[in-house]
């Protein structure tokens, strides 16, 4: 294999200084059954699904339960029957595990293409700015990326890359569909690489056209990416959302419209969720539970060196009665303003647990509880209480040691009482793997 031999492979000033002509997207194959199979290498070619929260629905396949026939999204206890046919290994989430592994894919992404090139997309993928370079080159240089970020982190990635965004995640897509033939890389650097790519791929898989504009185009006769491609800017325009679909379009020729993104170190909000491992009706169990989410939060919003002004919670409630909310369902919420911004667990967990007795109803049964901290201010800007005794005012000290405790502990080894000790009403995980990276106890341990 020829590597782009104007990039040194460890050099990442090389790469910053040549430029951004080209776009990578990779994305990291079958993401959580990636991670599931790094420590099981005996499940490398067998048929693996990852569950969602509270082992509820499957959201993760590879590839063999894929051809097994798991659908994505349908309930764990439909699929029980297929999975035990195919012999099928099932995993709830384990969300330490994957954040610690996608931290590490994304490391190395930045090592190879420099910090300030890499826009972390989601959890499983990340665009690359790379220089303007030849379709040969832009392949092996895809094939390079692919195999050193697997040697590295053991995380299998399919890379795409085209002149703009929108033609790198149709290319990405191209080398999914068939990894074998592409070995999970796809350059369509050229105008005849584009079009070859483009005439082959539906409207529905396209990035950034939902089902709703993808019905509707097909039905106006548009059915693959090349003819979206060649309708004029103004028709987009006025069919498909405004600037958002002349840009959509322009993307598709080759025109590089959407900008890499700044990555924010700073988060406008904060939110801890969670579902219960089973339908709650008493208020104790939920204030215990808004009280560790509250805590949760706090340690966040240390993290990022602010406080905050406002507190919101929510429950929501087994009956589907409620006006339903995007994310959440039928959902019940209140907030308060605190007198004072603060990011002293104490100092939100009371309030919060306040919060819980103004929309709890007695004899309803709940399944999710949540907390979100908003109206964040930098730390270095509050102002100060001349009301407030100085002793309170030290309370972060007393966070800062708690948090490093728990940091080095990995886990809430120190917690409030509020947030309770048996915590029965904890998400179920009854089929969590060990967190292999992050927990020394879990290690994984060879012999």
């Amino acid at each position: 294999m020829v590597f782009l031999p104007a990039i040194a492979p460890y050099c990442v000033e090389n790469v910053t200084a040549m430029g951004t002509g080209l776009k990578a997207i990779v994305d990291c194959n079958s993401f959580y059954c990636s991670c599931e199979r790094l420590f099981k290498p005996e499940l490398k070619t067998k048929p693996v699904v990852v569950l969602s929260n509270n082992d509820g629905c499957i959201v993760s396949r590879s590839d063999e339960a894929k051809q097994a026939g798991v659908e994505m999204a349908i309930p764990y206890f439909q699929a029980k029957d297929l999975i035990a046919k195919h012999d099928i290994a099932v995993f709830s989430s384990n969300y330490t595990l994957y954040g610690d592994l996608s931290w590490r894919v994304m490391e190395t992404l930045r090592m190879l293409a420099g910090k300030d090139n890499v826009e972390v997309y989601s959890v499983d993928e990340a665009f690359v700015n790379l220089p303007d370079m030849t379709q040969e080159a832009a392949a092996n240089y895809g094939l390079y990326i692919r195999e050193i970020v697997e040697q590295w982190t053991g995380i299998s990635v399919s890379v795409g890359i085209a002149p703009t965004k929108t033609l790198a995640k149709a290319a990405n897509y191209l080398a999914k569909k068939n990894k074998q033939l592409t070995r999970c890389v796809t350059a369509m650097v050229t105008p005849e690489e584009q079009r070859i790519a483009l005439r082959s791929m539906r409207v529905n898989n396209i990035w950034g056209v939902g089902r709703s504009y993808a019905d509707k185009l097909i039905n106006m006769g548009i059915t693959s990416a090349w003819e979206l491609r060649n309708m004029s800017e103004q028709w987009a325009n006025k069919q498909l959302g405004g600037v958002v679909g002349a840009r959509l379009v322009k993307e598709l020729r080759g025109e590089s419209c959407i900008d890499m993104q700044e990555q924010l170190d700073t988060k406008k909000m904060i939110a801890t969720t969670r579902m219960f491992g089973f339908p709650v009706n008493d208020i104790l169990s939920i204030k215990e539970a808004i009280a560790t989410y509250a805590s949760l939060a706090a340690q966040k919003l240390r993290r990022q060196r602010c406080s905050a002004r406002t507190i919101s919670i929510f429950i929501v409630p087994k009956e589907e009665d409620r006006a339903v909310d995007f994310h959440h369902g039928p959902i019940i919420s209140t907030r308060t303003t605190l007198p004072t911004a603060t990011s002293v667990t104490n100092e939100l967990i009371k309030p919060a647990v306040q919060l819980v007795e103004k929309i709890y109803e007695e004899g309803r049964f709940y399944k999710k509880a949540g907390v979100m901290l908003s109206g964040l201010e930098d730390d270095k800007c509050i102002q100060g209480n001349l009301f407030v005794p100085e002793s309170k005012n030290k309370g972060r000290f007393l966070m800062d040691m708690m948090d490093n405790i728990n940091f080095s502990m990995r886990g809430d080894i120190l917690k409030f009482a509020a947030s309770g000790t048996k915590r029965d009403w904890k998400m179920r995980q009854e089929l969590r793997s060990p967190r292999f990276t992050t927990r020394w106890e879990e290690m994984f341990e060879v012999r």
